[in-house]
C-alpha cells in the first residue's frame, strides 16, 4: 500500500495515463464516426430498397384489388416470390397493405384481408405477437386488429395487462376494434390504476370505430377498482348511453368514495338534462 501511495505522489504515473487517455478517447471517436456511417448506409439502402419494393407492391395490389388476382397466380411470378422471402420486403408489403386497408371499404377492403391470409403475413404478425419487444409486439397487434383477425382477440388482451402504457392502449384499442365492449369488460378484473391518458385512448377508440353495440359498459361500474369506474362512467357520459341512466342512479347510492359519487352524479346530471 505505502509503495503505491509513493508512485502516486512523485508523479511519473501522470504522462503515461494521460497519453493513454488521449488515445483510448481519439479509438472510441473513431469507432462511434464509423458506426454512424455505417449505420447511415444501412438507412439509405433500405430507403432505395424500399422505393424499388413499393414499385412492384403496387402493381401487385392493383392487380390484387381491381383484377381479383389471387395469391395463389402470384406465386406463380418467380421473382416475386423471390423477393417474398426476404423479411424486410415483407415488412413493406404488410405497411402497404394496412394503408390501403384504411382507405378501401366493401369487397376491396375483403380482398386485402383475404390476401393478408393467404399469403401467410398473418404468420409474420402472429410471430411479432409472441415478440419479447414490447415495439414490436405493438406492431402484430396493430397488424391483426387492422385486418380485423378475431381469432388473436384473447391474445391480444393479455397483452393490456402489460406496464408499457403504450403496449397496455395498443392491445386495448386493438380489443375495442375487435370485439367492441368485449374489448373492455376484462378491465372488470383488473387491479392496475387506469390513468386518464389511458382512459381519454379507450374513449376515443370507442368513437373512432363507432361501437354500435354498448351492452356491457355498465359492467364496469362493478369494479372494485375505482378508476375502472371511472372510465365506464366517462364512457356512458361521452357515448351519451341514456340507457344506463339506472346503472349509474344504482352506483350513486352505493359509490365506493365521494370521488366517484359526484363523478357519477355529474354523469347522471348530463344524461337526465
Amino acid at each position: 500500500m505505502t509503495e503505491i501511495w509513493q508512485l502516486y505522489k512523485n508523479g511519473h504515473w501522470v504522462v503515461p495515463f494521460l497519453t493513454g487517455a488521449i488515445y483510448l478517447f481519439v479509438a472510441a471517436s473513431f469507432i462511434f464516426y464509423l458506426i454512424i456511417v455505417a449505420s447511415r448506409n444501412r438507412n439509405i439502402k433500405r430507403e432505395k430498397l424500399r422505393l424499388e419494393y413499393e414499385t412492384q407492391i403496387e402493381r401487385v395490389m392493383s392487380s390484387v384489388i381491381f383484377e381479383d388476382v389471387l395469391f395463389s397466380e402470384i406465386k406463380k411470378d418467380k421473382n416475386f416470390m423471390v423477393l417474398f422471402d426476404t423479411r424486410f420486403f415483407r415488412e413493406v408489403l404488410t405497411e402497404t397493405l394496412i394503408n390501403l386497408h384504411k382507405n378501401y371499404e366493401g369487397i376491396y377492403a375483403q380482398k386485402l384481408e383475404q390476401f393478408y391470409k393467404d399469403s401467410a403475413l398473418i404468420k409474420d404478425s402472429y410471430k411479432k405477437l409472441k415478440n419479447f419487444n414490447w415495439e414490436v409486439k405493438c406492431k402484430g397487434i396493430t397488424e391483426l386488429s387492422e385486418f380485423k383477425i378475431n381469432e388473436a382477440f384473447e391474445q391480444i388482451i393479455a397483452c393490456s395487462k402489460a406496464r408499457n402504457k403504450t403496449l397496455k392502449i395498443t392491445a386495448i384499442n386493438a380489443g375495442i376494434r375487435l370485439e367492441g365492449t368485449k374489448g373492455i369488460v376484462h378491465l372488470t378484473e383488473h387491479s392496475d390504476i387506469i390513468d386518464e391518458w389511458t382512459q381519454v385512448n379507450i374513449i376515443s377508440a370507442f368513437k373512432k370505430h363507432d361501437i354500435g353495440d354498448t351492452k356491457g359498459v355498465e359492467l364496469l361500474l362493478e369494479s372494485q377498482n375505482t378508476t375502472v369506474i371511472s372510465l365506464g362512467l366517462k364512457l356512458i357520459k361521452e357515448l351519451k348511453l341514456t340507457q344506463k341512466v339506472p346503472f349509474v342512479a344504482e352506483l350513486t347510492a352505493k359509490a365506493p368514495n365521494t370521488i366517484i359519487k359526484y363523478e357519477a352524479q355529474s354523469v347522471l346530471q348530463a344524461l337526465t338534462l
